[in-house]
């Protein structure tokens, strides 16, 4: 089923787009020096394999293809060997397709410099890792870089309609029933290749099953023919719907709640219905911040480096990094002191409190701002004893308010002694709150 012109390739429009550097390549056109290589980033299933053969496929190019996890520099080199011949005694230029560049080394990717530079070859490289960290500087310049995106439900839902009629798909001797067409668009998450996988082994599983092994067009693929050919269960979630906002709310709850095997329980199910481990990475910083907070601090770190490492490494290994990430903050002691004193803060000034900023404090950084009182009376921190001295900082009608109540929860406890201090010695006052 793989296409075999561009208007058969499902998603990517926008790279796709007339006039795009990208269907320029893949229409024998190019740059003034001929056609410009590519790097093309984009989880697993979106195409970069077509692409490629499609780009081979124009101005009768030549083809060759090489895999970064069994190619060496002398494979490299042969293939540069053959696209001097190529150019020397057809006058055609060769596409190279490099799956997986992110995993040749820094040697093995000078290698391909010289023919890419020159446009001896027109290089095509796939990736699934972000090239800014993976691909040397020299070898990205030289090359458009297209970032491929998953298909959407609906682009999968047409591809399988596509594999199902097709003489080179299924050729009609097979209805999907709808169920388990939901079940293999949510388990494919944007994968075309997994979907088309799926559907042939759910026909294989129908086939067996029925009275008629020689199948036909009567033969029906049910949910439970879908669940047995991927040893997966539909999973009851729907993306859009209800589901998606129940078990959404369960899995920051479980967090809040501190139980780390239903945090645990509810990221699992929404990865296997194939939610967005990016939205999953968002609600986790959110709840760092808001559950969590300086009764922790540190949540916050790990929430945030998994939210950018689930961007550059993708599923499955996602859901380890997700994993870690939901363990921190669900076992972490629990504040929401930070949370409370911003909406506060927010609440004051939504109701119009809050007038002038005090004279010392206002800037003095042009001329006449002195003769105006600005900054009169202010008291460099830094040459004040512990670096803290008297000063007035919230304007006159909130002078005494007070906005972030620590609790006597895990650092937060170490804080509150702090921040006590600290307005005693800054407002004179104590912290013991009204």
């Amino acid at each position: 089923m793989r296409p075999r012109e561009i208007s058969e390739v499902r998603g990517q429009a926008e790279v796709l787009a007339t006039g795009s550097p990208l269907r320029r390549l893949i229409e024998g056109r190019g740059g003034v020096a001929g056609p410009l290589s590519a790097i093309l980033w984009g989880p697993p299933g979106t195409g970069k394999t077509t692409l490629a053969h499609l780009a081979a496929q124009a101005a009768g190019r030549a083809f060759a293809e090489l895999s970064a996890v069994t190619a060496g520099v002398k494979d490299v080199r042969a293939v540069l060997d053959r696209a001097a011949d190529e150019r020397a005694l057809y006058g055609r230029q060769l596409v190279l397709f490099l799956d997986e560049i992110h995993r040749f080394s820094k040697a093995q990717q000078d290698a391909l410099l010289p023919g890419v530079e020159n446009r001896l070859v027109v290089l095509v490289a796939a990736t699934t890792e972000n090239p800014s960290f993976s691909v040397i500087a020299p070898l990205l310049s030289r090359s458009i870089l297209v970032r491929l995106e998953p298909l959407t439900d609906e682009q999968l839902d047409e591809l399988l309609t596509q594999a199902l009629t097709e003489e080179r798909g299924l050729d009609g001797q097979f209805t999907v029933a709808a169920a388990a067409r939901e079940h293999i668009v949510a388990i494919s998450a944007g994968d075309a290749r997994r979907a088309l996988t799926t559907l042939e082994a759910a026909a294989g599983v129908a086939q067996d099953a029925a009275e008629d092994p020689a199948g036909g067009a009567g033969t029906l693929i049910s949910l439970a023919h879908a669940e047995q050919a991927v040893a997966r269960a539909a999973v009851r979630y729907d993306r859009t719907g209800d589901q998606h906002y129940d078990v959404a709310s369960a899995f920051i709850k479980s967090m809040r709640g501190s139980d780390v095997d239903a945090a645990l329980h509810y990221l699992a199910r929404q990865l296997e219905a194939g939610e967005d481990p990016r939205f999953i990475a968002r609600r986790i910083v959110i709840s760092a911040s808001e559950d969590v907070g300086m009764a922790d601090p540190t949540a916050l770190q790990t929430a945030v480096a998994a939210m950018h490492a689930v961007a550059q490494i993708g599923m499955p290994e996602a859901r380890i990094v997700l994993a870690q990430a939901v363990v921190h903050n669900a076992m972490a002691p629990k504040s929401n002191a930070v949370y409370l004193g911003i909406d506060a803060a927010v609440g004051d000034v939504r109701a119009g409190r809050g007038g002038a900023v005090p004279a010392a404090l206002r800037g003095t950084g042009y001329a006449g701002a002195q003769a105006l009182g600005h900054g009169a009376g202010y008291r460099y921190s830094h040459d004040e004893p512990d670096g803290v001295g008297p000063q007035q900082f919230l304007p006159d009608d909130l002078r005494d308010a007070r906005y972030y109540t620590p609790t006597d929860r895990g650092f937060e406890e170490r804080l509150a002694a702090r921040w006590a201090w600290l307005r005693d010695r800054i407002r004179g006052t104590s912290a013991a709150g009204p």
